[in-house]
């Protein structure tokens, strides 16, 4: 018999290539997608549509029947928000309406995709499961409602006895970031000649395709109640930004500019974006957290999963030609 797995933000970047995985293992999806959204990541895929939103607990109860997998990538990832209240009730109020669907479903699995957003910084080395972090650590809302959406699965699972596994992707990029992510739109804007300096940083960037394999990974092998880092490489800010610029034929950014000369420019861009509702590409909480090495390891998924990835810049270099393809960049 056939399982079937409900898939939430499989419209999206990561839920769509998760979607295309489970496809692949011969698993059924059923795609939560809210009414009118943008579909084209399903397009040609063989999926059944829920309409239904996170904000709306009698639709996921409605999704989720029938279902014996869960897998709940979905969530709003925006660095920068007008309402952070309404990223809170997304991400945290929604997942726990989900899970609790979940649980009177009867699933018998449960992937949750939180993120490295919630661990905490190693300065003396690579973050992983075992960093400590509290609320306070967490930048920004969207870190903030990440964190609290996975302490409420981590407690849903010893205390209601969620079967759920948790995943932490660290920076995923690749080919169907239709929106874009905000990586994504790194990558759009250094191809577009748009990026002229860079600061001191650094990512941990892997190929969505490989998060996506490292969530059916967790299904099969993840044990109930852990969490597994699902990372790729970790690179400089300028070693990502010389990768663009060798794909897109450009030259690569050399000058290297300090952080607090640009905090004034970030208060303008998020002033200008409170009024024109537009994403602002410069925030406060971008450069706060631009302090640290967004460093991981993914050491535990790769000796309890048997987790593995493509290089990093295999990984660019196709998120750069599907922008370039897609009419992003040239």
């Amino acid at each position: 018999m056939q399982r079937t797995a409900l898939v939430t933000g499989a419209t999206g970047f990561v839920g769509s290539a998760v979607a295309r995985a489970l496809l692949g293992a011969g698993i059924g999806v059923r795609a939560l997608a809210r009414k009118g959204n943008d579909r084209r990541n399903l397009a040609g895929l063989d999926v059944e549509i829920a309409e239904g939103d996170l904000t709306d607990a009698a639709s996921l109860k409605a999704a989720i029947r029938g279902c014996d997998l869960l897998f709940h990538v979905a969530a709003d990832y925006r660095l920068w928000v007008r309402d952070p209240g309404q990223m809170m009730r997304t991400n945290v109020d929604g997942t726990e309406a989900l899970m609790r669907a979940a649980l009177d479903a009867g699933v018998s699995r449960v992937v949750y995709t939180s993120s490295v957003a919630t661990l905490g910084h190693n300065q003396n080395g690579l973050s992983d499961e075992t960093t400590p972090s509290t609320l306070a650590d967490m930048t920004g809302p969207y870190k903030q409602s990440k964190f609290l959406a996975e302490a409420l699965v981590r407690r849903m699972v010893a205390e209601e006895g969620l079967p759920a596994v948790i995943v932490n992707p660290s920076t995923p990029i690749g080919p169907g970031d239709v929106k874009p992510t905000p990586t994504g739109r790194l990558i759009v804007e250094a191809a577009n000649g748009k990026v002229p300096a860079y600061v001191d940083t650094g990512l941990n960037i892997v190929h969505v395709d490989d998060v996506a394999a490292g969530h059916l990974l967790a299904l099969d092998r993840g044990a109930i109640g852990e969490r597994y880092v699902l990372g790729g490489d970790n690179l400089s800010l300028a070693g990502i930004l010389a990768i663009i610029a060798q794909a897109a034929g450009r030259r690569p950014p050399v000058v290297k500019l300090p952080r607090l000369p640009r905090y004034p420019l970030a208060v303008v861009a998020e002033a200008w974006g409170r009024m024109s509702g537009r994403e602002p590409f410069l925030t406060l909480d971008g450069l706060r957290m631009a302090k640290w090495r967004m460093w991981f390891s993914s050491a535990k998924a790769g000796q309890d999963l048997g987790y593995r990835t493509r290089p990093a810049e295999q990984a660019i270099h196709d998120a750069y030609r599907w922008f370039r393809d897609a009419g992003y960049c040239p």
